[in-house]
């Protein structure tokens, strides 16, 4: 069985945001923090942290369809979903937030 897919956002330290998604949530931070990979955007704007993380109970389509929606808001809009996280739960049934 597949594991299944986490959609995350980080902190970078130039204070944006960078959303991805991953079946290990663990090793790919990692991969960002130390620039391994395919981690063109964190390379240059290293992660302080996991913002916020959310189990996707679907497909890789899914996990794919909420990390777009999440990279199209405003960075206003990034800073209420990680404060709220319930809220993404409203728009795609399938996800949980992992709090």
């Amino acid at each position: 069985m597949e594991s299944p897919f986490i959609v995350y956002i980080l902190h970078c330290a130039n204070g944006s945001y960078y959303t991805g998604y991953t079946t290990d949530l663990n090793r790919r931070y990692q991969e960002h923090v130390t620039g391994t990979g395919k981690c063109k955007y964190t390379k240059s704007f290293k992660p302080i942290g996991i913002a916020q993380s959310w189990q996707v109970l679907d497909t890789k389509s899914a996990a794919m369809k909420i990390e777009c929606y999440i990279k199209s808001l405003s960075k206003v809009q990034k800073a209420q979903l990680i404060m709220e996280p319930q809220r993404l739960t409203t728009c795609f049934a399938a996800c949980q937030p992992n709090l």
